[in-house]
C-alpha cells in the first residue's frame, strides 16, 4: 500500500501506525519529522502532478483543509481519494479508524484507544469559563461555529464566545473582542504562530493562555496527551 497525505494530522496518525505506507505528505507534515516520503507543497496549494506521479494506492484529505479543485484532478487522474470531515473529537475517532483501516491497518491502534479513553472524563478550569481563540491577526480571525478546536475547548469547559456565528473563522476587529471580556484568550502557536511577544500584547487587562496548536487543532496521536497539555495551560492562565 502506498499513501499520500495532504493532512498534517493524518500523516501523524498513518506513519505512527502503518510506518513505511507514506509515500508522499505535505510540507506543513511535521510529525514525524522524517517520514521518508516525497514532498508534494502545500495543503492549500499540493504539487498535483507530483502526486500523481508517485503513484499512490490512495490519497487522504480533508474537507477543510484541502481544496476540491486539487481533489477532483486527482480523482481526474484514476487516484483514490478518502476526504475526511473532523468537526468533533468523537468524529475525530471515527474518522481516524477510518482511515487507518483504508490504509491497511489489520486493527485498531492502541494510541487510538487510549486516547479515546483520555477524553472520556478530560481535566478542565474549575469553572466554566468563557474565550475568545484568535487564529490569525492582520487580520484578526477567530474560532466560530462548528470547528474541531472549539468542540476540544468546550470538552475542557471552555465556552468561546464566537461559536454561534454564522461564519467558522469569522473576522473580528481587535476592539471588539477586547470589548467581549472573556475570561480567557487562548492564543495556539498555529496556524498563526502567536507566542509570549506577539499576540498577549494586544489584550491588556485580559488573561492569555498560549497554547500549543497542536494540540488544540490535530487529531491524531496528539489526542491522547491533549487533554493533559491543554488542560494544563488553561488552568494555569487562570491562576
Amino acid at each position: 500500500m502506498r499513501v499520500v497525505s495532504l493532512v498534517p494530522s493524518l500523516t501523524e496518525a498513518v506513519a505512527r501506525t502503518l510506518p513505511g505506507v507514506l509515500a508522499g505528505v505535505t510540507d506543513w507534515c511535521t510529525h514525524p519529522p522524517d517520514t521518508g516520503a516525497a514532498r508534494v507543497g502545500g495543503t492549500k496549494n499540493p504539487a498535483v502532478d507530483r502526486i500523481i506521479a508517485l503513484a499512490p494506492d490512495l490519497v487522504v484529505a480533508n474537507e477543510e483543509e484541502n481544496r476540491a479543485p486539487d481533489l477532483d484532478a486527482l480523482r481526474a487522474a484514476g487516484l483514490e481519494v478518502l476526504v475526511t470531515e473532523v468537526r468533533t473529537v468523537p468524529q475525530a475517532f471515527r474518522e481516524l479508524d477510518r482511515v487507518l483501516t483504508a490504509c491497511g491497518a489489520p486493527s485498531r491502534p492502541r494510541w487510538l484507544d487510549e486516547a479515546e479513553a483520555a477524553w472520556a472524563d478530560p481535566p478542565g478550569p474549575p469553572a466554566r469559563t468563557t474565550a475568545v481563540v484568535p487564529v490569525w491577526r492582520r487580520p484578526w480571525m477567530v474560532l466560530g461555529r462548528d470547528t474541531f478546536a472549539g468542540d476540544v475547548l468546550d470538552r475542557l469547559g471552555v465556552r468561546h464566545l464566537y461559536a454561534g456565528h454564522p461564519d467558522r473563522y469569522p473576522r473580528v476587529p481587535l476592539a471588539e473582542l477586547v470589548a467581549a471580556g472573556p475570561d480567557l484568550v487562548v492564543l495556539p502557536d498555529e496556524p498563526y504562530r502567536f507566542g509570549a511577544g506577539d499576540g498577549p500584547e494586544a489584550f491588556p487587562g485580559l488573561r492569555c493562555a498560549l497554547v500549543s496548536g497542536r494540540h488544540l487543532t490535530w487529531y491524531g496521536p496528539s489526542l491522547a496527551e491533549a487533554p493533559r497539555v491543554l488542560g494544563g495551560a488553561l488552568r494555569a492562565a487562570l491562576r
